[in-house]
């Protein structure tokens, strides 16, 4: 018996359908910030996957600043290389991120491994020979 993956659908469309539609309509979708945003920018989005493309045919890493950029269904399947103030993440984007934005894959901070303290951070290791 064969178990099938389940097919992901959004705001009850799937992603075939969703793919076939332009930036614009996909924003009819979105909730209300996501929304704006892509209806203000969306030639910067489409801008960006056109780039993204022709870059990632070429052979090419896509490597990218813009955090803000909302993602959508052309972008579904894409290996794109986020910067996060210090290093540029790899994010591949799948059918879920759908609507959130790029900065949001790639996180800036980095979680804290504390250790024991060093010599002379407490009173107590402050008068012990260092040697």
């Amino acid at each position: 018996m064969e178990i099938q993956k389940k097919q992901f659908i959004y705001r009850g469309k799937s992603i075939e359908e969703l793919k076939e539609l332009e930036v614009r309509e996909f924003a009819k979708y979105l909730p209300s910030r996501q929304k704006r945003t892509v209806l203000r920018n969306f030639q910067v989005i489409e801008e960006f996957i056109k780039r993204a493309k022709s870059k990632i045919e070429k052979g090419k890493k896509m490597r990218t600043h813009k955090r803000e950029i909302i993602i959508v269904p052309q972008m579904i399947g894409m290996a794109i290389q986020v910067y996060n103030g210090k290093n540029f993440n790899p994010i591949l984007i799948e059918p879920e991120m759908l609507g959130h934005r790029l900065g949001e894959m790639s996180g800036t901070r980095n979680k804290v491994a504390h250790s024991k303290a060093g010599v002379g951070a407490t009173k107590g290791s402050k008068h012990k020979a260092k040697k």
